[in-house]
């Protein structure tokens, strides 16, 4: 592939191996040579094993679980193509960790998704290729051009295929803060919408207080951004079931799934939840209820439009 002149050169921390090699193979590439380990101090190592002069590069590394692993692995791997005077580098990051710290929610709080999105710059990324962050304010905090997929269009596919009879269906926004993403995701399935009103007693503790919007007998899909440790979303469910829902399923983009998630999820009355492989699941996971769909089509296609300098915006124009 060799559009104007330059080459297209794919790289891959460990964060996301096969989300990497997937879109690699869609876009007919093989992932480009490159050792990234560990020192014996625990210190990163980084080694590119061919030549980027001039080249478009891009780097696919998730920052999820463990983070600041893969975080600094995304870094190095950046600055190391810098110094090798790649032509271009995009850091296509499918999860984008630390995006929840992006306000001053006490006195003294940092401001870590800021602090993040100034280390990738200063390690001498050109772009940011990212899916679903927390809030799309964040797009702000880079003074690099940052491309946002979306992934409600994967999920809203996967439900109207599965069930295409879907009259009794509500979508439910676990809170207001994802009231936007859930609206975009009925109006895909032409349902209507629900609104959990919760409250945080303390962090990763949620407690429902209220359902604004008809569930009774109704089959509910809720609708995130990311589930970490599940609390959130079984307490919702619990809480749907408990006002008349028929059935409970959930849905996200990024399955962070940590501490007793799984377990919550599985003894939970949540039917399936459906995510997205921004992040890899445990080959051992304890629960038969996720499904895992793959964006590698999505991403495989943003890169190639960034390679040949094609508008991303209208992937997401039309339905298919």
């Amino acid at each position: 592939m060799n559009l104007h002149g330059k080459d297209i050169k794919i790289f891959a921390g460990n964060s996301n191996k096969p989300l990497a090699k997937e879109i690699a193979e869609r876009i007919g590439l093989p992932l480009g040579l490159a050792t990234v380990g560990k020192f014996s101090d625990g210190e990163t190592c980084v080694n590119i094993g061919e030549v980027v002069r001039g080249s478009d590069v891009f780097v696919i590394q998730s920052t999820c679980p463990p983070v600041n692993d893969n975080l600094v692995e995304l870094l190095v791997m950046i600055d190391a193509l810098r110094r090798a005077s790649a032509g271009r580098i995009t850091a296509v990051m499918p999860y984008f960790g630390y995006a929840r710290q992006d306000r001053k929610a006490r006195a003294r709080d940092p401001i870590s998704a800021k602090l993040v999105a100034n280390l990738i710059t200063t390690a001498g990324a050109d772009r940011v290729l990212t899916m679903d962050l927390h809030t799309p304010q964040l797009q702000g905090f880079f003074d690099i051009p940052l491309d946002h997929l979306l992934g409600v269009p994967v999920l809203a596919k996967y439900f109207q295929e599965k069930y295409p009879d879907h009259e009794d269906m509500v979508a439910v926004s676990p809170d207001v803060g994802s009231v936007t993403r859930t609206r975009k995701f009925a109006e895909w399935l032409e349902i209507p919408i629900a609104i959990i009103d919760k409250r945080r007693p303390k962090a990763n503790v949620s407690e429902v207080m209220n359902v604004i919007g008809d569930i009774k007998n109704k089959r509910v899909i809720l609708i995130d951004d990311l589930i970490d440790t599940a609390g959130t979303v079984v307490n919702a469910a619990d809480a749907l079931m408990e006002m008349g829902a028929k059935e409970v399923h959930a849905c996200c983009t990024h399955g962070v799934l940590s501490g007793p998630a799984f377990e919550r999820i599985e003894k939970s009355p949540i039917r399936e939840l459906v995510m997205l492989n921004t992040i890899p699941l445990p080959d051992d996971k304890p629960t038969d209820k996720i499904t895992s769909l793959s964006i590698a089509s999505i991403f495989a296609e943003a890169i190639e439009r960034i390679y040949g300098d094609i508008s991303i915006s209208t992937l997401f124009t039309q339905k298919e």
